[in-house]
């Protein structure tokens, strides 16, 4: 930038170099010779605040002189919009143009045969090599967006049966757990020693004690489930254990609590083959439920082959297999229903399920006025939780059956199994053990039409009407669905329940819940040792 004075000072002119030389930007005249000091402190004034937007307008002049553009001809196009308050709108207008394209791309076939790229990498060199055109470019987009749900999707749908697999499986240290405490009650005399003592067998029957009933196979959950309970009891010498496991099982739990007694409470181990009420006669629906070909199929076939995994969505595939799961045609899942007669001298009881855990001490649970009622659980029906807390009769049944439509009100309130408290003096007073097998029935005769969950449905068709609620916090669901489980309300529970796929015992467990759990094994125990029990 130079300025110019002409020789008789009547004229100063500002000038640009440029590639085609000198252009003058500006001239000022000078209307007299002599200029007086006023008019040149205005002319200085005027310089002062000229100068920066002429430097501006020499910078803009010469990033364009590339492009052969006239510097005021592009400034007048380029600047003039936005001091009118207007800007270019050519970008805008592409964005429309491109929206346009993905609109029509969406609603039109993918051509065949389109080559698919795999990554974002590829998809950028792809574009390089074939110039792809704006259309073609969207179809690309399209058609790998579809690929990647779809592999999402299946991925997802392999991880539930993945999983399903891995709840259904005994792990291997349990498995070792069970055979070699098998094998010691063969060799040493004290783990085959009577359970309880003789002198203490009048307490089994006992009503001024507290008497807890345990179904399972899982010793190592039997042993968490009972050590958690005296732990946490005040008068842990008023407790008696009913555990009953089946015939494989019942030399291994009963070494087990021979060889690891928790004294002060009592502990009876007892084979589903030594009650002598359990017979075929008086079990005709199980050994159906057994027997039948296509209940079997139902339970222990392949869940994928034939199914349109399009039609469904994860959440009720993964339910779907959890209804799946073997253990609903287990003996031992159903005895509970049977528990009147398979302890003919108890008042009231205590049901558990083996995935539980006990943090607080249960004794009020027998000073609960049930109110003439049988079954004393937290309802599930008052919380957010989908998986869990938030379950009516709607969630279990299938009213476009009729049968079901015609019995049953889709909201009435669902209630758990896993911590109950029976009374069964009130229980052996009505036909709740006959209502269950005639549905039980008419589920088999409709083909698993009616309801699809094991044991709750029918349960809670038998027990309506019998139920009283108790408050939730004696038992807190969810710990085997839920990787979300507030923590705090896990410290205040008084029953923890693992229900889900999740079992702390197995790898898929989750593991901020896992020491809930794992607090109650002994791992100094030289079985637990010596199979490797997991520990986390």
């Amino acid at each position: 930038m130079q300025l110019h004075f002409s020789p008789s000072m009547r004229s100063i002119t500002i000038s640009s170099s440029s590639s085609n030389g000198f252009i003058d930007l500006m001239k000022i005249k000078v209307a007299a010779r002599h200029i007086s000091y006023r008019t040149l402190f205005h002319t200085i004034l005027i310089l002062a605040f000229l100068l920066p937007f002429v430097f501006i307008l020499t910078a803009v002049v010469t990033l364009e002189g590339v492009n052969k553009c006239s510097s005021f001809d592009c400034l007048g196009r380029r600047l003039g919009p936005r001091f009118l308050g207007r800007g270019d709108d050519s970008g805008q207008r592409q964005v429309r143009d491109l929206y346009k394209i993905l609109h029509q791309v969406n609603t039109e076939e993918i051509p065949h045969g389109l080559k698919v790229p795999d990554s974002f990498s590829h998809l950028v060199s792809d574009m390089k090599n074939n110039q792809y055109d704006a259309r073609t470019f969207a179809f690309v987009l399209r058609a790998m967006m579809e690929k990647f749900e779809r592999d999402l999707r299946e991925s997802r749908f392999s991880e539930l049966m993945n999983k399903h697999f891995a709840a259904s499986s005994i792990p291997k240290g349990i498995h070792c757990l069970s055979l070699r405490l098998t094998d010691e009650y063969s060799s040493n005399a004290h783990a085959r020693k009577q359970l309880p003592p003789p002198e203490l067998l009048p307490l089994l029957s006992n009503n001024s004690y507290h008497h807890f009933i345990l179904s399972t196979d899982n010793i190592l959950a039997a042993s968490v489930v009972v050590t958690s309970t005296v732990q946490s009891s005040l008068k842990p010498e008023k407790i008696v254990f009913h555990v009953i496991t089946d015939k494989k099982t019942y030399a291994g739990m009963h070494s087990w609590f021979a060889l690891n007694p928790v004294s002060p409470a009592i502990v009876e181990v007892k084979g589903v083959h030594q009650f002598d009420w359990l017979t075929r006669e008086n079990v005709p629906v199980l050994e159906a439920v057994e027997n039948q070909n296509g209940i079997r199929d139902y339970y222990h076939g392949n869940h994928v082959a034939g199914a349109n995994l399009s039609d469904t969505t994860p959440r009720r595939f993964a339910s779907k297999l959890q209804a799946r799961s073997p253990k609903y045609i287990s003996l031992l899942n159903h005895l509970r229903i049977y528990i009147p007669e398979l302890f003919p001298n108890l008042d009231k009881v205590v049901f558990l399920d083996d995935d539980i855990v006990i943090q607080r001490d249960l004794s009020p649970l027998w000073d609960i006025n049930l109110g003439g009622k049988i079954n004393g659980a937290v309802e599930t029906c008052k919380g957010d939780d989908e998986w869990v807390m938030s379950k009516h009769f709607r969630n279990y049944f299938n009213f476009s059956h009729p049968l079901i439509a015609k019995h049953l009100d889709p909201d009435e309130c669902a209630w758990a199994y896993g911590m109950n408290i029976f009374d069964l003096r009130a229980w052996r007073k009505t036909k709740i053990r006959e209502t269950y097998h005639s549905w039980l029935k008419e589920n088999l005769k409709s083909n698993l039409t009616m309801w699809k969950l094991g044991t709750l449905p029918p349960a809670l068709i038998a027990f309506k009407g019998h139920v009283h609620p108790i408050d939730p916090s004696w038992h807190m669901l969810g710990l085997g669905y839920q990787i979300n489980t507030n923590i705090e309300s896990v410290k205040k529970a008084a029953v923890i329940h693992y229900n889900g796929q999740s079992k702390p015992w197995l790898q898929i467990g989750f593991e901020h819940l896992r020491p809930f759990w794992t607090k109650y094994v002994n791992y100094s125990n030289d079985f637990i040792r010596n199979c490797h029990i997991l520990e986390s």
